[in-house]
């Protein structure tokens, strides 16, 4: 399916499925997990031009949907799309790659190593330029009112953004810790690559991604930072999502509690029962008006999953994760 389209969605508010378009051939770059690379040869040239160029459009409230991947985000980010004032960027990675390099974790774009952890001291004056004229951009081009950004891994980067944009708004998606377990691990295995030069997965490039999670983020979590030594050395991937898991987690209950009229938390099982009260919730959150085709949209196909069994995890991962699921009320 491209650029998340469908016949339902096509039809529903057709100018839609163009912005959607423009979104995920120009703006999103394609990852090491993915085909058609040879594309970023172009897409990244052409995000640095636009970065110098003036800007078109001043972004207001952008929106950015955070948490751990495989939480339901790519679902709201399609549902939200549909809002007659949204233009929706799903990962754009490339975009941000451009605004600072060391935005990139996975290996999808650069040799070099990345950093999960971005600080106000970040956002320096180029970095906000390139950011407001890339995304000021693409909101010109594409007619939007406000841009809605889903990117699972900016949740450790909030005050960056804030610095960039003061105005911004998070959606903080939590779900039950064994569907993304099951769900990361799925993946993770389906979408696998194995290249000349290593191979790509969840967990970056050579795993890039995971050594950068462990050196970076543990030691900074008090349920797993006296456990840093044998998280190192796990090696099944129902573990490691346990622990990518646990760690998105605590740390946006964090910033839900330090940044409160920003971060909204968002419970996918609650959005799945109850679409229509969930979603009019977040429009008056981030102060967006009602829209009655939205809505009637997010009924039509959003509905609840089966929860997934618990798995055996290690006892050094088990007891931070029993914490984590108790905190946002989900049962063992």
């Amino acid at each position: 399916m491209v650029a998340e389209l469908d016949r339902l969605y096509i039809t529903t508010r057709p100018g839609k499925a163009v912005v959607r378009l423009v979104s995920h051939l120009l703006f999103q770059g394609r990852y090491v997990t993915t085909r058609h690379r040879w594309l970023n040869r172009f897409i990244i040239p052409a995000l640095k031009t636009i970065s110098h160029v003036p800007i078109k459009k001043v972004v207001e409230k952008p929106i950015f949907i955070i948490g751990t991947g495989r939480s339901g985000s790519t679902i709201l980010g399609k549902v939200l799309s549909m809002h007659s004032s949204i233009g929706f960027l799903n990962e754009p990675k490339a975009v941000w790659f451009v605004v600072h390099p060391q935005d990139d974790v996975n290996g999808h774009f650069q040799l070099q190593f990345g950093k999960y952890r971005f600080s106000a001291k970040d956002a320096t004056p180029r970095v906000r330029l390139n950011a407001h004229r890339i995304l000021g951009f693409y909101a010109a081009l594409t007619g939007s009112k406000r841009i809605l950004d889903k990117n699972p891994e900016m949740l450790y980067r909030i005050p960056y953004l804030l610095e960039i944009f003061p105005d911004a708004k998070f959606i903080f998606l939590a779900r039950n810790g064994w569907d993304v377990v099951h769900s990361i691990t799925i993946w993770s295995r389906q979408a696998r690559k194995r290249m000349d030069s290593g191979v790509a997965d969840w967990w970056g490039y050579n795993r890039r991604k995971w050594e950068l999670l462990v050196e970076e983020l543990v030691p900074d979590e008090p349920l797993l930072a006296g456990f840093q030594e044998e998280i190192k050395t796990i090696k099944a991937e129902e573990n490691m999502a346990a622990v990518e898991w646990v760690l998105a987690m605590q740390e946006g209950i964090r910033c839900q509690l330090r940044w409160p009229k920003s971060v909204c938390i968002l419970k996918y099982e609650n959005l799945t029962r109850d679409p229509r009260k969930e979603l009019s919730r977040l429009l008056d959150f981030c102060e967006l008006r009602q829209d009655e085709i939205f809505l009637k949209y997010s009924e039509k196909i959003i509905s609840p999953n089966r929860s997934k069994p618990a798995v055996d995890l290690e006892p050094f991962i088990q007891w931070g994760f029993a914490q984590t699921m108790r905190a946002l009320d989900y049962a063992l």
